[in-house]
């Protein structure tokens, strides 16, 4: 991916890493558009960056996908960069007896739309000079925490799509780079819940420096040994992250 001189379109770009990742593009001198389902936090991340565009739209509606679309290729016809951030975690007791409306939106959300986001921005991106996609996954894609089984299962298959993705769109010229976080402290989830993890600028300036070597897949600390841990490894990793 070139430094700057992009035009990037970030999905769940308001908060957590969507965000530090857009104010670090926008410093390197890119153009960068954010899009986020709250109005609220979306002028709160302007005010705070007055360079950012917003557009509010939830990406776990088709149609809303269409319009980002078409919208984007209106007003920023030089896009060359989706970056697929937009996701939802929630903690889930799946015999529970939860209504299905809960799980279908959060499917929708984290892998419904960032597959029909690239499969819809393709046709624009091919045309377009060092054209990027990003698919942002977590090091949970490898090994699962059973209190978030949908979020978990969704990145796994994200992941899956991402290697698939690379490869079909290789003879297109488009690049296709993997962001795998560990636990990073955000509020995905719900607000203060993930203050264990690292911080949220740590990994966003790790992701930089990985972007200046041309790495594709892009991982930290424990999401880089979950990725290349051995099988046997990783059954043992799964005990301990959950308490077995």
């Amino acid at each position: 991916m070139e430094r700057s001189g992009n035009t990037i379109l970030i999905t769940g770009g308001a908060t957590g890493i969507g965000l530090a990742l857009a104010r670090r593009f926008l410093s390197a001198g890119n153009e960068v558009i954010i899009c986020g389902r709250k109005e609220d936090t979306l002028e709160e991340a302007k005010k705070s960056n007055p360079g950012l565009h917003v557009y509010r739209s939830d990406v776990s509606r088709e149609d809303e996908r269409i319009k980002l679309l078409e919208t984007v290729k209106r007003n920023f016809p030089k896009l060359n960069v989706l970056l697929n951030n937009a996701a939802i975690s929630r903690e889930l007791r799946l015999d529970a007896g939860e209504p299905w409306s809960e799980t279908k939106t959060e499917i929708e959300t984290n892998l419904d739309a960032p597959i029909h986001l690239s499969e819809l921005f393709a046709g624009h991106l091919v045309g377009q000079h060092a054209p990027v996609i990003f698919v942002t996954t977590s090091g949970l894609a490898h090994i699962p925490r059973a209190f978030a089984p949908i979020y978990c299962a969704t990145k796994a298959a994200l992941h899956s799509f991402t290697l698939s993705l690379r490869h079909q769109f290789k003879p297109l010229g488009i690049e296709v780079i993997e962001i795998c976080p560990p636990h990073v402290d955000t509020d995905l989830g719900a607000p203060g819940r993930n203050k264990a993890g690292i911080p949220v600028d740590t990994f966003a300036d790790a992701v930089m420096v990985e972007l200046e070597k041309g790495s594709l897949e892009i991982t930290y600390g424990y999401s880089t040994k979950a990725a290349n841990a051995s099988r046997a490894e990783k059954k043992e990793l799964f005990k301990v992250l959950n308490g077995e």
